[in-house]
């Protein structure tokens, strides 16, 4: 296995050129190590945004102080398996939000095919009308047709658009986008970094970030695992969750003994609580909440526990600690540990403790022995006495709580119930449950015990979601004139910049006693009960001692609250072209595959390593790209093929699949190479080598025609990679609307499953957190993840540390070439992986006679299928219902 850049500590070089950025003043840049950005960035509350999957999740998101809220429609969002709203349900729920001062924001954040234009196009309309405040996306092309819909429409560049950099920032703006949400795998310092490079920059652009949640182990945008596994996309909201699924560590051919832990790519739960003064001073915008798949109750809880926190840090300003309180409810709202993510940078040994996928809780504490209680009066005489179990108690335990006994295997049925009494015994705590609620010949002594419900907190948590009774308020300010002989005119304010006026319907008279002040007024425009308004600054511009019935005080305060809430109901009237249509933003002109018969069909071999260069070259395959995982053997990859090739023939290289702040010192070493060309995977790599001829891979998810015309659009782009997300009907869809001669088409391949910041090899081959103390397993040992069916996926580990899952078993279309090279394709791809010199060749020699008419499709993937150690299947191209 190639080396990992990362992990060298000795210079890699005598050029300067070729050392890490990290190493190398910053022109024009502070130091990022001794000069915290913090410390000069106003203070400033971010927005706190909420997940809504249901009516009842969006309430108590508003009653327990959130800013915002997030959720999808029924069509087009990354939580399909949530109960979701419709577009009817757009105009109430907007009006209920904005009533309470609060925003919503739709998530269109799957990848949407040719064919879904027009309704997606349908649904933005409904959304702009009805006064959305933001729509949430990942695919380019949406991003464009919302652009030509409305120019001020805001869009939020989702998590799933795999921005990890400022040129990726960079590139969401010039999309339109007013907001970009960032990577989950960025920490506060990588944030602070994006941050100053913006600046220098001077693109102004509002950064949101997840502080709280479930974590994908795989870059959003980057999963193709449930895609590949059982054809239902994680970019298309239809996640597997795989990564909560046990595996087995094969290293170098043999198990690996891990003892319980088996969830090898399952991370603890994302919690910024204990970083959020960090995360507050990074300058980012928006705190997102992760969660439309949870309940309400989830929903209250986070919410609450992070909107006190934030209101504790604006007015307190104390030292930061998490109280033992607030992790309590944030575990018991669901927990597979609580952890900061990558926040606080890279410790592969904490993020993934591989004991369990699944919710657990709080832990209660561990089975010290199993024993029989004396019978309970319920018992008949001579009944047998319910059995009980001793724990050294770790947490708060009542009769009533649901706990779950742990013994270490998760994947199967396990023994829980409700606690029946706990009382003290000795050192330890004696905890019973009912007559046959615990089978007790599976439970043993050393099993772990957690807490899974305590319907005392639920009962408290439920009170805060009751919108007739509002938790949170906003302050209203109140001015009050008048004079003897005029009425009295009160005007309101809300912080949004709602303005209503109200009159008295009589004139104020000269008062003899007990006149109109601050006090009386206070008191009067002070009773908001159940309305989400508390008075704030109160006004008094009185011209002498004057008085008005009460009666009229609270008939004028009830008028301004009930108009004041009219006035925020309104929704924003966004400009809408009624025009527009995404057909416009078609590409203008399809070349008739006929007249391209005359350009022969290429094939396009990916090799990673120089035997599988060597024998391609000798295949005499025209192009080749080359994919290696330590950028330093380009230069030599460059050379070998130089010497052995023929005229005609090219390489192209590939860059890392992700670029994080101050990681262009990788670019230039791949640039150093030489190579014809470069394979690019992200914005950075779009940006860098702007100058160079280049072909889009498949991480660019272009899945639309909209999407592939604005990335041709680039000069120095040649090619696109179709998306993996499409099945050949939506491929065939997509290259009769845009030129087939655009696009790879990827026939053969590894499908490159998880692509990750967590290091398998140093969480599980080491006793090291990151690369500088994990004595590099990775450059030592051949592994592989055996799933529950026995398949051996393959690990690699990249120049910045990042792990690559690729599916074990290859997959080709080969039986859907004819097709594709009818419609125009001339581009076809074949990718290697672990494959010998011999294999190579013998899988290139089967895809060429194919071209020439000398061997079928079906005949090819047969033939392939028996000669195949690891077995070939049809892949993503099939078709599916």
């Amino acid at each position: 296995v190639m080396p990992c850049i990362h992990r060298q500590s000795e210079p890699m070089s005598s050029d300067r050129s070729l050392q890490p950025e990290a190493q190398q003043p910053i022109a024009n840049q502070p130091s990022l190590e001794n000069d915290s950005h913090c410390d000069r960035q106003p203070f400033s509350l971010p927005e706190l945004l909420a997940p809504a999957g249901n009516w009842d999740c969006a309430k108590a998101a508003i009653e327990n102080g959130a800013n915002a809220i997030y959720f999808g429609l029924d069509r087009f969002n990354a939580r399909m398996r949530a109960e979701n709203f419709t577009e009817a349900d757009l105009p109430e729920l907007m009006a209920f939000l904005h009533q309470r001062g609060a925003k919503g924001y739709v998530t269109l954040n799957t990848l949407v095919f040719t064919e879904e234009l027009a309704e997606a196009e349908s649904y933005l309309r409904s959304m702009i009308s009805a006064g959305v405040d933001a729509v949430i996306v990942q695919d380019i092309g949406i991003c464009r047709l919302i652009r030509h819909l409305s120019p001020d429409f805001p869009i939020h560049a989702s998590t799933q658009m795999t921005v990890t950099s400022a040129a990726g920032v960079a590139f969401a703006k010039s999309l339109g986008c007013q907001l970009v949400v960032l990577a989950r795998e960025c920490s506060i310092k990588e944030i602070t970094k994006i941050q100053y490079q913006l600046a220098g920059t001077r693109i102004s652009m509002p950064l949101e970030v997840f502080v709280h949640g479930a974590l994908c182990v795989a870059y959003s945008g980057q999963c193709l695992t449930s895609e590949s596994l059982g054809g239902r996309s994680a970019n298309r909201g239809e996640c597997a969750q795989a990564c909560r699924m046990p595996y087995e560590l094969i290293a170098d051919g043999k198990p690996v003994e891990l003892g319980d832990r088996r969830y090898l790519l399952s991370p603890q739960d994302l919690s910024g609580l204990s970083v959020l003064p960090e995360l507050v001073q990074s300058g980012v915008t928006c705190l997102k909440i992760e969660g439309r798949l949870k309940s309400p109750e989830y929903v209250a809880s986070v919410t609450r526990v992070y909107r006190d926190a934030l209101d504790a840090l604006e007015t307190e300003k104390v030292s930061w600690t998490v109280s033992a309180s607030d992790r309590y409810t944030l575990e018991m709202a669901f927990s597979r540990g609580l952890y900061s993510g990558w926040f606080e940078g890279i410790d592969n040994q904490t993020l993934v403790h591989a004991q369990y996928g699944k919710k657990r809780g709080v832990y209660v504490g561990t089975v010290k022995d199993i024993c029989h209680s004396r019978p309970s009066r319920r018992h008949k005489k001579g009944g047998a006495p319910s059995p009980l179990v001793l724990i050294d108690l770790q947490a708060p335990l009542k009769p009533g709580d649901g706990v779950v006994f742990d013994h270490g295997r998760p994947d199967q049925n396990e023994e829980g119930g409700r606690v029946y009494a706990v009382s003290p015994a000795g050192k330890l705590t004696a905890v019973s449950f009912g007559n046959h609620a615990i089978n007790w010949k599976r439970i043993s002594v050393g099993d772990r015990l957690w807490k899974t419900s305590d319907p005392e907190l639920d009962r408290q948590i439920r009170k805060t979601m009751n919108p007739a009774t509002p938790h949170y308020r906003e302050a209203m300010t109140v001015d009050v004139y008048g004079a003897v002989g005029q009425p009295l005119t009160v005007v309101a304010r809300d912080r949004h910049g709602h303005t209503v006026q109200a009159q008295s319907e009589m004139v104020l008279t000269e008062a003899h006693s007990r006149p109109l002040n601050s006090e009386v007024l206070r008191s009067q425009f002070g009773r908001l009960g159940s309305t989400p308004f508390e008075l704030g600054r109160l006004n008094a511009h009185l011209d002498g001692a004057v008085m008005i019935p009460m009666s009229e005080l609270n008939r004028i305060r009830r008028d301004i609250v009930a108009m004041l809430l009219d006035e925020r109901a309104k929704p924003h009237r966004w400009n809408l072209n009624a025009t527009a249509s995404f057909q416009k933003l078609m590409p203008a002109s399809r070349p008739n595959p006929a007249l391209s018969n005359t350009n022969p069909t290429e094939l396009i071999v990916l090799v990673r390593n120089s035997e599988q260069l060597r024998a391609a070259i000798a295949t005499g395959i025209s192009t080749l790209y080359g994919e290696l995982e330590d950028p330093r053997g380009y230069r030599e990859l460059v050379q070998q093929f130089r010497q052995q090739a023929t005229s005609g023939q090219t390489i192209w290289v590939a860059p890392p699949r992700i670029t994080k702040p101050l990681e262009t010192w990788i670019l230039k070493q791949v640039r150093q190479c030489d190579a014809d060309g470069y394979l690019i995977r992200n914005y950075d790599h779009l940006d860098f080598f702007s100058g160079d001829r280049c072909i889009g891979d498949f991480s660019f998810n272009v899945a639309n025609p909209i999407t592939a015309a604005h990335f041709m659009q680039f000069p120095n782009l040649e090619r696109l990679t179709a998306s993996y997300d499409l099945t050949i009907q939506q491929l065939e869809t997509l290259l009769t609307h845009a030129p087939a001669q655009w696009f790879d088409i990827t026939i053969h391949q590894h499908m490159p499953m998880f692509h990750m910041e967590h290091c398998v090899f140093c969480a599980f081959l080491s006793d090291g957190t990151d690369f500088t103390n994990c004595g590099r397993p990775c450059e030592t040992h051949e592994v592989h993840l055996r799933d529950r069916v026995g398949t051996e996926h393959v690990l690699h580990a990249d120049a910045g540390c990042r792990n690559t899952v690729f599916n074990g078993t290859a997959q080709t279309g080969a039986e859907y070439v004819h097709r594709l090279t009818t419609l125009g394709v001339r581009h076809l791809r074949l990718e290697f992986l672990n494959e010998s010199a011999a294999q190579v060749q013998t899988t290139i020699r089967a895809y060429q006679q194919m071209l020439n008419g000398e061997l079928t499709g079906r005949d090819l993937w047969r033939s392939l299928k028996l000669n195949s150690q690891l077995g070939v299947t049809r892949g993503p191209l099939d078709s599916r219902a």
